[in-house]
């Protein structure tokens, strides 16, 4: 008897090690394909994401530079170069703080979504760079209805910002193939699995059982929540190492809005985790307080 009960609790441990592993991988897999397909390859969920960019101050500094750059290489004023420098930058920087170009940001945001869905879809060696060329034409419309000075001769051209670096963005582009033809499943089979593992252990094992499974499941999504904002910072780092200097501060603000949902899943799910992993030990620990109860009356407690 006692060697059966050695093997059946081994067995529990060994398939309490396998849900710990499955959950740990599914949970951040899971949680990747469906970013990937329900905001990196929509157009409203990505304009979404992107459009807190525009109060950003990394993002509002390079198209402030941007367009002054461009518009000083167009006007030669002599010794009023700088003067108009100063002026032409200080009226861009402001602007950038209005609702106007909150509205111009995405807008062009919308055109330009079909660009790096090409980019991060595209042949092997070539960078992701994200185009300002509509940020700036709205930007110009704006400030030539505004009357600024010299707003016409600002030249609207192909202006990009680098977000990945072209040996990062093949290693992106053959993942992305991956979680794209997985889609959603993995987040399906967490949760058949999830389904399936609480309700035998509930059916067969009794009340208990399913508190220790109960633990189990928390604990893996709790590990498989960390796993996932590791694979997140590390992706963030090796994303921004080939990014230029001038561009990297901006190129940053593009990661972290496009991942800002992988970052609140990773925090939902870790506190689900925790609830359930807590919950079911103390639950445990009353439960074996109470079954060992007081000692009945006139017992010999000496």
């Amino acid at each position: 008897m006692r060697t059966l009960h050695s093997a059946i609790s081994a067995t529990s441990t060994a398939l309490s090690a396998v849900l710990l592993v499955l959950l740990a991988v599914l949970v951040p897999f899971s949680a990747l394909s469906a970013w990937v397909d329900l905001e990196i390859d929509d157009t409203d969920r990505y304009v979404a994401a992107v459009s807190p960019l525009s109060s950003d101050p990394a993002v509002r500094s390079a198209v402030t530079e941007v367009i002054t750059e461009e518009a000083m290489s167009q006007i030669d004023l002599g010794p009023l170069q700088d003067t108009v420098r100063d002026f032409l930058h200080e009226t861009v920087r402001s602007f950038t703080t209005t609702a106007a170009f909150g509205k111009a940001w995405d807008t062009a945001n919308r055109g330009a979504h079909r660009v790096v869905e090409e980019a991060l879809n595209g042949d092997g060696g070539q960078s992701v760079r994200i185009d300002l060329a509509p940020v700036i034409d709205q930007v110009k419309q704006e400030l030539v209805r505004d009357g600024v000075p010299f707003a016409d001769r600002i030249p609207v051209q192909r202006t990009e910002i680098t977000v990945l670096g072209a040996d990062q963005a093949d290693s992106l582009r053959a993942s992305l193939r991956w979680l794209r033809y997985c889609s959603i499943w993995p987040a399906v089979a967490t949760l058949v699995l999830l389904v399936l593992v609480m309700g035998l252990a509930t059916v067969r094992r009794g009340g208990r059982g399913g508190l220790w499974s109960t633990a189990v499941v928390g604990a893996g999504l709790a590990l498989g929540a960390i796993v996932l904002r590791i694979l997140v910072a590390v992706g963030r780092s090796r994303a921004l190492e080939e990014v230029p200097g001038q561009d990297r501060d901006a190129a940053a603000a593009v990661v972290d809005a496009l991942t800002a949902s992988l970052r609140t899943t990773v925090w939902v799910v870790l506190a689900a985790g925790a609830v359930l992993l807590v919950g079911a030990l103390l639950t445990r620990l009353l439960l074996g307080r109470r079954s060992l109860g007081p000692p009945p009356r006139g017992a010999d407690t000496g």
